[in-house]
């Protein structure tokens, strides 16, 4: 059947062909241009029906916060060996969740309730597949307790299902596949009574395991099990015992094809950390003895080899070593590690704590005496002779600040110097020393590497330049020499430990460890340069990507931002292995190769890689493959689409990886060798109800410099072309690469989902940098943006927002300053005061700020009082006579990134000039917003300001009269 409009198309064309007398012409001409004009009209009505949304679309729903809790994301993935089977866990933020088991073949899968988090493991013969169920704690006052966790066991090829109820950790057997352990919680405390007081903590760790047959189901029990492991062949299993009061306590070994179980070592002491060595032959672990006061445990190492019915057993006991240092002991933060050829072990030593004096009778003596006058008001609790002053004091030679020194005190009280146990030899070496801290040493043992930044701290901690000396260490001797001296790019060694990757000055280069002589590996590549020229930071020259050594140590791969160069480790040259990248703009970003564990060091030249793949100006992304021998790569995906998280199967050409856009969240795709993907999950259907955006555009503009630069632009749902939409900008740096970023509705304030769905075109433009003009630099690229974006006639002009948190809350707060094409602006934690806020606290890392300005996001080459008029020119505060938009800041009176002095600053500068301001804080909340009632309630108010600024609403009562501190309480009640 003929639609109407066409029929009236042929209609209005009938009749065309008749003779035409010659004083007819004019008219015939006339009549065929009105003609013209009505199919063109139609042509364009036709065109906005197919374009215009249909009464499905129209009646979908909007997006709400509220909305956000229903949204569930994939949390993790796992292939069988053989590739015949792909598992997922999709949960929710509530909580609920569930495991998927499907079916690679014909796509059968099963769906089991587990919980939002956990583990699932495939057994190596990929007959079994196992998983943790952690229930959501039940909602509502009297919904009673959480319901225990438990492990379920799957025999994929019946379907069979056996849970075990109370477990917290399981492992399969090996490449044995015969057997798997499951480990039980520890047990819940009973509930206290009013006013009870808990029961002291238990001072061992151990719970039942439970030795479970997968072909027979027999099940054995073993008690008191704090640790367990199977050696990857599964011959073996290894429990650590800690019972209550060290009964029993000890390591023991069982064969498990026999079911012998050997105990390698009992004793009154605590067992802990047991570690197996890379091909799982033999392990080590810590043994504690009670022997110090105050019950502080000394420890020793107790390693093992020769594993059979007579394994061999290697001590290292301080106590019984003349050569360790009497004033250290061996520490348990860092493992015992075997090294790989099994003739060493390496651990960590720390320095002992000091004994604690008892003061003498006498002086407990003065300190009770009743007869003392004690001033009025002291408590009785806290004797005049004991109170202390409660300071810090700050020193101009500290290495460290001391709010720094706060925060890493743990680390500093954990901290272990790397020391080495010579196993044939029975001789200990201390490998690292106050004078040089930082040492590793490689499988191998060839050399270790020792770092000692002490010469650079003090500097480093005030610019942010950091530099360290490089040492080459002897394992067998200690000694150490020195064969780099201020390094600032050090890229640790070869696969045999022979050698050390540095950069310095635009080049790469290989330093021998033995002789300490250096080469210059890229000086002969001249076709690129591995200097990293988008870096617009305050850095000189500085490195792009090392993928890695190759395996036999003769190449480094070097990526020049583009393509992945294979550079001669003799400094001979070079070639280009992907040979388009720079040419054709796309970034070769990971080289893939799938090889069994424990896979060996360095990249395997003569074997194939999926290399990633991303499109520098169209976004795009993928992998492709790529073969010694063969010129360039092959693609395999190339999609409009974010292509990430590849995975493989261990011993068949089966793949997953993901993909999504911004309307698809990225659901795993299953595939072959060529990347042929299938969707496999559909992990939130759900989204089909909901008006969602229509897509995202690329906008090309040029920024500061003249650069060419991108944005990302975000279509509202029901986007219909010609018509122009309320829009708000989003700004921090670079942000066109997320153009395919999926985001689910959160409480995020500003939610691109939420947002979309409410008629909102989102755009995210990027933004870079010339020295010494973050603030200048930024209006050079968003306002051009913004006229790029308006130009795409999506945009309404007359209603733009601005948004941005942190460095985009002071990019934010600095353009409302120079320019008033912004309706409404709402900057989150913004610097605002760059002349304070040069020397003000980094209080979450107890840093100044400093290093920041001079050497990562501020982008300045020096502080202040040289570089004066910038810090001038680019700080909010000092423009804030310009600015007429209506501004929200959002600052909280715990931030420890952008001190909360910034916000106040700021806005008692616009109140005092008069202008539109309020500022929102958020009690006890940091640098962003955690709980959840306050993510929600920013939220709402970032969506009812805008609403009211761009799109015509009612405004609310905070914004237009603000809210009195005695009638807050009421004001946030009638908003639930």
């Amino acid at each position: 059947m003929i639609h109407p409009r066409f029929a009236l198309i042929g209609l209005l064309l009938v009749g065309s062909f008749h003779p035409v007398r010659a004083d007819e012409a004019a008219d015939k001409a006339k009549r065929v241009a009105e003609l013209e004009k009505q199919l063109a009209e139609l042509k364009q009505k036709i065109e906005a029906i197919k374009t215009a949304p249909s009464a499905t679309t129209a009646a979908k729903k909007t997006l709400s916060y509220a909305d956000a809790e229903t949204w569930k994301s994939i949390r993790g993935t796992a292939l069988s060996g053989d590739g015949k089977w792909f598992a997922c866990r999709i949960g929710s933020t509530n909580g609920e969740g569930e495991v998927i088991l499907r079916s690679v073949a014909d796509g059968k899968e099963t769906k089991f309730p587990a919980g939002n988090a956990g583990s699932h493991e495939f057994s190596f013969d990929s007959k079994w597949f196992a998983f943790a169920a952690n229930p959501p704690a039940p909602k509502g006052p009297f919904a009673g307790p959480r319901p225990k966790s438990k492990i379920v066991l799957i025999n994929v090829a019946t379907g069979e299902k056996t849970e075990f109820e109370g477990m917290q950790s399981f492992a399969f057997s090996g490449e044995a596949s015969t057997h798997i352990a499951f480990r039980k919680s520890p047990e819940t405390p009973a509930p206290l009574p009013a006013g009870g007081t808990p029961p002291p903590p238990p001072t061992f760790t151990g719970t039942d395991l439970i030795l479970r047959e997968l072909a027979g189901g027999t099940e054995l029990l073993l008690g008191n099990v704090a640790e367990f492991t199977f050696d990857k062949k599964g011959a073996w299993l290894a429990l650590v015992i800690d019972a209550a009061g060290q009964l029993g306590n000890g390591l023991q070994l069982r064969e498990m094809k026999t079911g012998a179980i050997t105990a390698l070592d009992t004793g009154k002491a605590s067992y802990r950390s047991l570690t197996w060595n890379k091909d799982t032959t033999a392990f080590a672990l810590f043994k504690g003895t009670d022997t110090k006061p105050g019950g502080e445990k000394i420890y020793s190492i107790l390693a093992v080899t020769d594993l059979g019915p007579k394994p061999t057993k290697i001590v290292c006991d301080p106590k019984a070593d003349k050569a360790f240092p009497a004033e250290l002991a061996i520490g348990t933060s860092r493992p015992a590690l075997w090294t790989d050829d099994l003739s060493s072990i390496t651990f960590g030593i720390s320095e002992q704590k000091a004994k604690e004096t008892a003061p003498a009778p006498k002086d407990l003596a003065k300190k009770d005496d009743p007869k003392k006058e004690v001033p009025s008001g002291t408590p009785k609790t806290a004797p005049v002779s004991e109170a202390k002053p409660d300071m810090v004091i700050w020193h101009w030679k500290d290495d460290r600040l001391q709010p720094m020194q706060e925060k890493q005190s743990e680390a500093d009280k954990s901290f272990t110097y790397l020391a080495v146990y010579h196993v044939k030899e029975k001789k200990f070496v201390r490998l690292a020393d106050a004078d040089c801290k930082q040492v590793a040493l490689g499988g191998q043992a060839k050399f270790a590497i020792g770092q000692d930044s002490k010469p650079y701290q003090y500097l480093g901690s005030l610019d942010g330049k950091r530099f360290t000396d490089i040492y080459a260490i002897e394992p067998a001797t200690g000694k150490r020499t020195k064969v780099l001296t201020k390094a600032r790019y050090f890229f640790g060694t070869d696969p045999a430990g022979t050698r050390a990757l540095n950069y310095d000055d635009g080049h790469f280069s290989v330093v021998d460890l033995a002789t300490g002589q250096s080469v210059n590996i890229t000086e002969k590549v001249t076709a690129t340069s591995f200097i990293d020229n988008d870096d617009d930071h305050n850095v000189a020259k500085p490195p792009t990507r090392p993928v890695g050594w190759s395996r036999d140590g003769k190449s480094v791969v070097i990526s020049d931002g583009f393509d992945f160069w294979k550079v001669a480790a003799d400094g001979t040259g070079g070639e280009n292995l992907t040979v388009n990248g720079k040419k054709d703009g796309i970034r070769y970003t990971n080289f893939n190769q799938f090889e069994p564990e424990p896979r060996e060091p360095g990249l395997d030249l003569t074997k194939p890689a999926f290399i990633g793949m991303y499109g520098e100006w169209t976004k795009k992304s993928g992998y492709a493959n790529w073969e010694p021998g063969k010129t360039g790569v092959t693609p395999l995906i190339w999609a409009d689409a974010a292509v990430t998280a590849l995975q493989k199967a261990r011993t068949a050409e089966a793949y997953s990886f993901t993909k999504g856009t911004i309307a698809e969240y990225p659901e795993v795709y299953l595939a072959g060798a060529t990347l042929d993907g299938k969707k496999a999950t559909a992990t939130n259907p759900q989204q089909a109800d909901y008006a969602w955006s229509a897509g995202a555009k690329l906008v090309d503009y040029k920024g500061t410099g003249g650069k060419r630069l991108q944005g990302a632009l975000y279509l509202p749902a029901n986007y219909e072309p010609g018509k122009k939409y309320p829009a708000v900008v989003y700004i921090y740096e670079k942000l066109s690469e997320e153009l395919h970023r999926y985001s689910p509705p959160t409480t995020r304030a500003l939610n691109i989902a939420i947002y979309t769905s409410n008629g909102y075109a989102v755009f995210c433009p990027d933004i870079t940098y010339r020295l010494n003009d973050p603030g200048i630099s930024a209006v050079e690229c968003v306002l051009p943006a913004l006229d790029a974006a308006i130009a795409t006639g999506v945009v309404d002009a007359a209603k733009v927002g601005l948004q941005g948190h942190s460095w985009g809350g002071y990019q934010t707060a600095f353009l409302v300053t120079q320019t008033n094409r912004f309706k409404a602006a709402i900057a989150g934690a913004p610097l605002t005061d760059l002349v304070s806020m040069y020397s003000s606290m980094y209080w979450n890392s107890g840093s100044t700020n400093q290093p920041i300005f001079e050497s990562s996001q501020g982008r300045f080459t020096a502080g202040y009082w040289a570089e004066q008029e910038a810090y001038i020119r680019n700080s909010p505060v000092y423009q804030a006579t310009k600015v007429t938009t209506p501004l929200v800041i959002l600052h909280n009176d715990k931030d420890g990134a952008v001190d909360f002095a910034q916000g106040i600053e700021y806005y008692n500068t616009l109140r005092r000039l008069q202008k539109q301001v309020v500022m929102l804080q958020y009690k006890g909340e940091n640098h962003g917003l955690a709980k959840p009632e306050n993510l929600k309630d920013y939220a709402a108010r970032m969506r009812e300001f805008f609403d009211h600024h761009l799109m015509g609403k009612p405004a609310p009562d905070w914004w237009t009269d603000g809210v009195p501190h005695l009638k807050i309480h009421d004001h946030l009640k009638n908003r639930k």
